[in-house]
């Protein structure tokens, strides 16, 4: 039977965390994916469950070069991440974010197609309003260590409100606050999947500063939910909206909680802050509820019960 609703939907960054997880649902809901991805971060590992679905379909390209495919829709998700993976190499990922955008707007003027940025809570830097609303402008280091990201994604919501500005294209843009789950990289110096491999290893748990600074902390199935009702939402809404759980813990807290879960003998030890981590993160979503009848459903310890499995198994692996 012709689903006539299923649209050609590409996914920059798709064997990465979340774009494995969007390909994942945007399959379930009938479409036909195109992932691409350079494999900087992402590992077909988290794709091979997709190889063989008929409407999955698999480019290794880099989003700092053009490209020229036939598409309804564009989620650009291409970018490191994690502190670890985008300090590597901080051209590359100025690159990413401000030539991705680019080439994927350009594509997406071509096509007439509907683009989406997934940017991130670093726009509000080390924040002086607490939680952060969409309509504040961010206290962000320009020629820090975390510049390379932070101005980066900065400068690619810049490029997509221009291009809809200019060229009227329709664009929405979503700010994304801490996300994790399964398909995580076990290396990525995030604080989640490092407490959790610490804690599955009876490691020390390593905690910055004194643990006081706080995180909100949400589950990826929650955030892949309303990037799709972000998508689908009408084209006068285009954002920016924060994604993200409100619900605020100390990364002392989650230390505790991950040994208590995992049942670990880990200690917890401290260590210097390092340059401009946020003291303070946590989204207001009054925007995503009123726009896209949106709030997380997965709070903390369900969703750290859904994850560890995950690392235990490629511990296990190892």
């Amino acid at each position: 039977m012709i689903n006539y609703h299923e649209k050609r939907i590409l996914v920059t960054g798709g064997a990465g965390f979340l774009g494995a997880h969007l390909c994942e649902r945007l399959l379930q809901d009938g479409h036909s994916v195109i992932c691409l991805d350079n494999f900087f971060t992402g590992t077909k590992n988290n794709i091979l469950n997709l190889l063989d679905h008929p409407q999955f379909e698999l480019m290794r390209h880099d989003v700092t070069f053009p490209l020229y495919i036939e598409v309804d829709e564009i989620y650009n998700l291409a970018c490191p991440a994690s502190p670890i993976h985008y300090q590597h190499d901080p051209v590359q990922t100025t690159k990413t974010s401000v030539h991705g955008a680019i080439n994927m707007l350009g594509l997406a003027k071509r096509l007439n197609a509907k683009i989406l940025q997934a940017s991130t809570s670093e726009v509000y830097g080390d924040p002086k309003i607490h939680p952060q609303t969409e309509n504040y402008w961010g206290n962000v280091n320009p020629i820090g260590l975390r510049s390379c990201y932070d101005e980066g994604k900065r400068c690619a919501e810049t490029l997509f409100f221009d291009y809809h500005r200019q060229h009227k294209l329709r664009i929405k843009v979503a700010r994304i606050f801490n996300t994790y789950g399964p398909k995580m990289h076990p290396n990525d110096g995030r604080v989640v999947s490092n407490f959790i491999v610490q804690a599955l290893q009876n490691m020390p748990i390593t905690v910055y500063g004194d643990g006081s600074q706080s995180r909100s902390f949400c589950y990826v199935d929650d955030l892949i939910e309303v990037f799709i009702r972000l998508m689908n939402s009408p084209d006068d809404f285009v954002g920016p909206v924060n994604v993200g759980n409100p619900v605020e813990f100390t990364i002392m807290e989650l230390a505790i909680k991950t040994i208590e879960l995992t049942n670990s003998k880990s200690t917890i030890i401290t260590v210097p802050l390092p340059d401009d981590d946020p003291l303070q993160r946590q989204p207001d979503i009054s925007v995503a509820r009123k726009k896209l009848g949106w709030q997380p459903l997965i709070q903390l310890e369900e969703g750290l019960k859904k994850t560890i499995p995950y690392f235990a198994k490629l511990l296990a692996a190892k």
